[in-house]
């Protein structure tokens, strides 16, 4: 169970969520576990990067493919931590217009097929934080949250 200050941390991005909006408990814990879903699949290509550097060997498996998606934008620009530093209208371009529909789709794909577990659970994926501003504050919150014990995991 989360005490002491990630107990303050989480409630303050509630806080937010109700402030900016979203009022619906299932819907802002939706939107939570997608942004840290995004933000682990961010550390996973990460790890799979410093394995293919340190070995100095080609990445064996990309979450975020090389080149751009099908409206030109970078699929680099889909990673955590590249989108957090982004300007909050920018950032809420990326995340509802490209990564939300890469999630949905063509990750699917590439986990496996259409009729995976993965594709199950995310066909209906959606983005509904409604302001730039909200996206902004939000992430840069869930960002300060230490995500490195599993039970911190399990209890946000």
């Amino acid at each position: 169970m989360i005490t002491g200050d990630i107990k303050n941390q989480i409630d303050r991005i509630w806080d937010s969520f109700w402030s900016g909006g979203i009022s619906n408990p299932l819907e802002v814990i939706e939107q939570i576990t997608y942004l840290l879903f995004i933000r682990r699949l961010d550390d996973l290509h990460q790890l799979e990067e410093n394995r293919a550097n340190r070995l100095k060997q080609p990445m064996e498996r990309r979450i975020f493919p090389a080149g751009n998606d099908s409206k030109g934008r970078p699929y680099q620009d889909f990673r955590w931590s590249r989108f957090k530093h982004f300007a909050p209208a920018e950032m809420f371009t990326v995340v509802g217009e490209h990564l939300f529909p890469f999630l949905r789709a063509d990750l699917a794909r590439q986990l496996g097929n259409g009729d995976s577990t993965y594709a199950h659970h995310m066909k209906d994926a959606r983005f509904t934080i409604p302001t730039p501003a909200l996206l902004a504050k939000v992430v840069d919150m869930l960002d300060h949250v230490p995500m490195e014990d599993r039970d911190t995991k399990g209890d946000v």
